[in-house]
């Protein structure tokens, strides 16, 4: 036998051949050193042949081909994708997408067509362009209610696999708010400082001309121009506050927070303002109550807000703070109530909209924004509350805020 032919059976089709042969002279050797070599031999000899069998049907080019992930073999990139990925094929079936489109889309199935899980017109007819056409495509969609996400797709056709597109999802909702809040601040601020930035600079040129050497005068006009920068002051603070949330709202905060705690603190510290006004507060708190799902600082400021709005328009009498669980077990309540004269039924559905006052004069007078309520609603709905007044004149207020109780997992009621 010439030499380097074991080698060519070993690595060609005769491997098993060879094994037969290792077998044989692995008998013969042990077979020589005792009588009862020959059947270990044997034995030797078929494990060998059997794991070459094995790993000759498992490797090199007749090994099958490993079980690609659905959507062409990028099972691995997929699930590496940051962002939400998907794969359809030509018919718009969805063939492989990682976590994160899962996450996104809740609805979505492997087999199933994408149509069935992604209401979006807008998309679903891009998709069918680019696997009619085979060319790439970007599309936005989404931001239908205030908690919905604005996304921008991206969709790619795949090589090698006809009409197969790709789509890459990417959430566009910040870049979108903060555009959005920038026209809004504009426009907000034109019309609301207008009027205190007019009466500084119209004091300011008082003081400089007729009153310049009138210390009665200078004294009015400077406590004037302070009121007037303390408004602006606070409007500029609600505006912010009032971005921040809308900047954030498609987020649900996670966190427990202890609402009657927060009510208790609160009632504390706006006792003094309360005895300003001439008015008091009573705290009926639940205690061993659930924590509500939320942001501990949002609430809290949800609950200051609420509370400063008893006091000044409520009169100088008793503003009710009370926590209460709802009858469901799903919700934590918080409610503010003052007997003052209440409002009329015209106004009630748009107390919320921002700078909609009842009574501008009164309002201004008493130092408020016209945001206090705008930012309760906002906050409200980035936890995925629930939020509602009732009033009637002469009777009073009561504004009712629920918030989903802490569970420590899964997505609130209603989200």
């Amino acid at each position: 036998m010439r030499a380097g032919r074991p080698a060519e059976i070993l690595r060609g089709r005769g491997a098993a051949f060879a094994a037969l042969a290792v077998m044989a002279a692995l008998a013969g050797f042990l077979s020589w050193r005792s009588e009862w070599a020959p059947a270990a031999g044997a034995v030797l000899g078929a494990a060998l042949l059997l794991r070459v069998v094995r790993e000759r049907g498992t490797s090199g080019a007749e090994r099958p081909a490993r079980r690609e992930a659905p959507g062409g073999g990028g099972g691995d990139i997929l699930a590496a994708c940051p962002d939400p990925v998907v794969t359809v094929d030509g018919r718009g079936i969805v063939t492989g997408a990682n976590e994160a489109a899962r996450a996104l889309i809740p609805a979505l199935r492997q087999g199933e067509p994408l149509a069935l899980a992604l209401r979006a017109p807008e998309v679903l007819e891009a998709l069918r362009a680019t696997a009619r056409t085979g060319e790439a495509c970007d599309v936005e969609y989404g931001a239908r209610t205030p908690g919905d996400p604005f996304l921008a797709v991206r969709l790619r056709p795949l090589e090698g696999r006809s009409a197969a597109v790709a789509l890459f999802f990417v959430d566009r909702t910040r870049e979108r708010r903060v555009e959005a809040m920038r026209v809004d601040f504009i426009a907000t601020v034109s019309h609301e400082l207008r009027t205190p930035l007019a009466s500084l600079v119209g004091f300011i040129d008082t003081l400089e001309g007729p009153a310049r050497n009138d210390p009665a005068a200078r004294g009015r006009f400077l406590g004037i121009m302070r009121d007037q920068a303390n408004r602006m002051a606070r409007l500029v603070d609600d505006l912010l506050q009032l971005s921040r949330v809308e900047l954030n709202e498609h987020v649900v905060p996670t966190e427990p927070v202890d609402l009657s705690a927060l009510a208790a603190q609160m009632g504390e510290v706006m006792t003094p303002l309360a005895h300003e006004r001439g008015a008091t507060i009573r705290l009926d708190v639940e205690d061993g109550l659930p924590p509500a799902r939320g942001d501990r600082d949002q609430i809290l400021r949800v609950v200051e807000n609420l509370v400063q709005n008893a006091l000044k328009y409520g009169g100088a009498g008793e503003v009710a703070i009370r926590t209460r669980l709802s009858e469901d077990g799903r919700w934590v309540r918080l409610s503010v109530a003052d007997r003052g004269p209440g409002i009329a039924p015209e106004h009630l559905p748009r107390l919320t909209e921002r700078f909609y006052r009842v009574s501008e004069a009164e309002s201004r007078a008493r130092g408020g924004t016209g945001l206090g309520l705008a930012i309760v609603k906002h906050i409200v709905g980035r936890h995925r509350g629930r939020l509602s007044i009732e009033s009637a004149l002469g009777k009073g207020t009561t504004v009712l805020v629920q918030l989903p109780v802490f569970t420590g997992q899964g997505r609130p009621p209603g989200a």
